[in-house]
């Protein structure tokens, strides 16, 4: 009895890494694949953004393509969230330009928007709803985009702002990327 446990022991241990090790494989696949045809359909998605944004979800290790849709969209809303509080650290600067100032305040509340589209977005996604989530991820592209503008209305202004809006625009062309993936293959 008790050659045969010394002999499970290290076969269960062999099994577990190898599937561990099979799975992570298959969920960096998975996440290049899935980064791959994004970044082709869609010259606006960069592959090396897009493979390090979803990897750095701990949770993409053992997703699947509908798990990577939650996972973009959980991004933007990490991603807004912290950008709506680093307008508020801008706008305590009583310095500030008051032309700055006014497009920090518009992108303050464009913002608080997109938080709120990324809630819905959340619940339409889980329901399958895709063509409103579709709706709701497009407006936070739309307010990433409208945040950006208002800055170069006046041409020596620049945006302080300019990264995290790009950053919102690719992890929201991202997510609208997945779910026409899944749409693709579902149909």
């Amino acid at each position: 009895m008790k050659t045969l446990s010394s002999f499970f022991l290290p076969l269960s241990l062999f099994l577990s890494l190898f599937f561990l090790t099979f799975h992570d494989s298959t969920s960096q696949n998975l996440i290049q694949n899935t980064c791959k045809s994004c970044s082709k359909d869609d010259p606006n998605i960069n592959y090396d953004f897009c493979t390090s944004s979803l990897q750095a979800d701990p949770a993409s290790q053992y997703a699947t393509l509908r798990g990577l849709g939650k996972i973009s969209i959980r991004l933007i809303r990490y991603n807004a969230t912290d950008t709506m509080s680093q307008v508020k650290i801008l706008l305590m600067d009583n310095n500030l330009d008051p032309y700055v100032r006014e497009c920090l305040r518009d992108c303050l509340e464009l913002y608080s928007d997109a938080i709120t589209s990324t809630k819905l977005a959340t619940k339409s996604y889980a329901t399958k709803k895709y063509y409103d989530a579709n709706v709701q991820i497009s407006s936070i592209i739309d307010a990433a985009t409208t945040c950006e503008d208002g800055f170069k209305e006046k041409n020596d202004t620049a945006s302080p702002l300019t990264e995290r809006n790009e950053i919102t625009f690719q992890l929201s062309a991202i997510a609208l990327s997945i779910m026409n993936l899944i749409k693709n293959n579902s149909g």
